[in-house]
């Protein structure tokens, strides 16, 4: 009897233990989560204001390209008219002194609009050519690797880096391979000689639902990892400056091919860095001509 009375105290203490232990797993994972969706929810936010800032950064440069072509247009009539001036100017042998300081205002204005056409047009180019300069050194320090797996180009004054999640992570993971960090290294190689230099990595994935373990939940959630894996790579391992750069997920909503063929879904798994254009340094361009 006594026996069994300790063996009823022994198993009584353990269901117990067992309990405590329990409860206090599940309180950690808790936090966990908790500290995981404020992450998520300040990475969010960062990816809007990055967003913000890119289209209105788009949004200005059209609005000075638009600006140069209206330009253009005004320099073109008031050509026109003043052509059409000298040509009857020619048959008259005396004109007043009134009318003549006017044609020489409208000359200078012309000569005036169309130098600040031309500066703004070397300040665009040059900036162009800056972005065309860094692609290339980037091209040059990559070497000779698949178009498939990693791919630079600039549209609209941006310049884009993608790279295959086959080459940075295995299936469903945010864990950076060994041959992701050579290539990394190599960027950030190029980017770490332009210390002015501002870039977002976003995260970008297929449309097939993510069936992992753990605490991620969604797609949404594995794009901001591996985006989060690459800032914190290039920021430890490389040295690159943490407030240059901003970690965004993509998820499966941005999209560069069909989804419906093995092909596009690879080309969609991608993660992308975006160097962002900085207008402040294209108006000092500008000014310099002045």
């Amino acid at each position: 009897m006594r026996n069994r009375n300790i063996y009823l105290a022994i198993l009584a203490l353990g269901i117990v233990f067992s309990s405590c232990v329990s409860k206090k797993l599940l309180k950690n994972e808790q936090i966990r989560y908790e500290q995981l969706q404020t992450q998520q929810l300040k990475l969010q936010d960062d990816l809007n204001k990055c967003t913000d800032l890119t289209a209105e950064n788009n949004r200005k440069r059209a609005q000075l390209e638009s600006e140069i072509e209206s330009l253009n247009k005004q320099i073109g009539f008031l050509k026109d008219n003043n052509n059409q001036a000298l040509k009857q100017l020619e048959n008259l042998s005396v004109i007043s002194g009134s009318q003549a300081e006017s044609i020489k205002k409208s000359l200078e204005n012309i000569g005036a609009k169309d130098a600040y056409i031309q500066n703004l047009q070397s300040a665009i180019n040059k900036k162009d050519s800056l972005n065309m300069a860094l692609v290339m050194n980037l091209k040059g320090a990559i070497g000779n690797l698949d178009d498939k797996d990693v791919n630079i180009k600039v549209d609209k004054g941006v310049v884009y880096i993608d790279i295959s999640d086959k080459m940075l992570f295995k299936s469903g993971s945010y864990d950076i391979t060994d041959r992701a960090k050579e290539v990394l290294g190599k960027v950030a190689l190029v980017l770490k000689n332009q210390p002015d230099i501002e870039f977002m990595v976003e995260g970008h994935t297929d449309n097939v639902p993510y069936k992992g373990n753990g605490v991620l939940l969604d797609n949404w959630d594995l794009s901001v990892k591996r985006a989060t894996s690459v800032v914190r790579v290039l920021q430890s391992q490389y040295g690159l400056n943490p407030a240059n750069m901003a970690a965004a997920g993509r998820s499966e909503f941005k999209p560069v091919s069909d989804n419906a063929t093995p092909e596009g879904k690879s080309a969609n798994r991608r993660t992308r860095i975006v160097i962002l254009p900085q207008l402040d340094q294209f108006f000092k361009l500008l000014e310099t001509k002045k």
